[in-house]
């Protein structure tokens, strides 16, 4: 396990640098750049004033080199300035990363809940089956505008009942909820089929397994056996899924955050890119990347404490 562990920990390391090299070397290849963009907002500067502040800000250099500068300086943890912010761009980064964790964090949860507990349901009870697909297909075709624009009808036009969107005024964890639940369940409803289906063909498949056929046989309850013994083994697909859905934890939901008004990653990618931003538009997307890569780890990791023949 822990040669796995640091082995993997050496391929993020190298996939990391590789993926800041090219994306640095797709932006830096963009044409334009922030000095162009400051003399088209102000026609006063002077072609000596561009130079000037090429100079200052590094841009008279060879691409590798300010690369190198760049990569430099993110190790000893001087994540340089936003231009289009301009402030600090963790003072951007961090606020924005905070926010989408807490929406598709919470998001996460709830689709994997209840995927599992549908996936369940329809292992235990054959005739549910269909009624599972269905909901599943259900859930995976419907676009998440369509329906958080639908929720937003409904319970903030026409109910009342909570906001259409934007965040608490006070910090109250009551108050915050109410601003979350519409935007969660926009994301956890359409999320949900992957872990549907995944754990309904996973549990059909362990149930008519040997060994559950023995434990019915020692009068253990349908229950037990289903969540006893058949999930753990069932469990490894839907690990895998939370893995791959966990890079959206930190490259954000932007439509979702758009239609809700909820500052976030997406948003603030999106932002970043078209801004000309590259400090930190690159700073944002290694970030999600890392994530990915990490929650990766960590479900091969959980599926080898789960199934241990899995580390032979």
């Amino acid at each position: 396990m822990l040669r796995l562990i640091l082995g993997r920990l050496v391929q993020i390391a190298a996939t990391l640098a590789l993926v800041s090299a090219a994306t640095w070397l797709a932006m830096g290849l963009m044409p334009g750049d922030p000095i162009d963009l400051a003399l088209m907002a102000d026609p006063k500067l002077t072609a000596e004033d561009a130079a000037r502040l090429r100079a200052l800000h590094g841009l008279d250099q060879p691409l590798h080199a300010r690369y190198l500068a760049w990569a430099a300086a993110v190790l000893r943890g001087e994540f340089g300035h936003s231009r289009l912010f301009a402030v600090p761009a963790a003072q951007v980064l961090w606020p924005a990363l905070g926010s989408t964790l807490v929406l598709l964090g919470w998001s996460l949860l709830l689709a994997a809940v209840l995927g599992v507990l549908l996936g369940a349901w329809g292992a235990a009870r054959r005739r549910a089956a269909p009624v599972v697909d269905g909901i599943a297909i259900l859930a995976q075709s419907t676009p998440s505008f369509w329906l958080g624009i639908l929720l937003v009808i409904l319970f903030a036009v026409e109910l009342g009942w909570l906001p259409a969107g934007g965040l608490a005024d006070s910090p109250g964890v009551a108050e915050a909820a109410r601003f979350l639940i519409l935007p969660v369940a926009t994301l956890a409803i359409v999320n949900l089929a992957a872990y549907a289906r995944h754990a309904l063909a996973a549990l059909q498949a362990e149930l008519g397994a040997d060994y559950i056929r023995t434990a019915r046989m020692k009068g253990l309850s349908e229950r037990a056996i289903l969540w006893r013994h058949a999930f753990p083994n069932a469990a490894i697909p839907v690990v895998t899924v939370l893995a791959l859905d966990a890079g959206s934890l930190v490259s954000g939901a932007l439509v979702t955050e758009t239609i809700f008004a909820r500052p976030g990653m997406g948003k603030l990618i999106y932002d970043a890119v078209m801004g000309n931003d590259y400090n930190l538009a690159l700073l944002a997307l290694l970030l999600a990347a890392l994530v990915t890569m990490l929650a990766t780890l960590a479900a091969d990791v959980a599926q080898r404490l789960i199934d241990p023949r899995l580390s032979r």
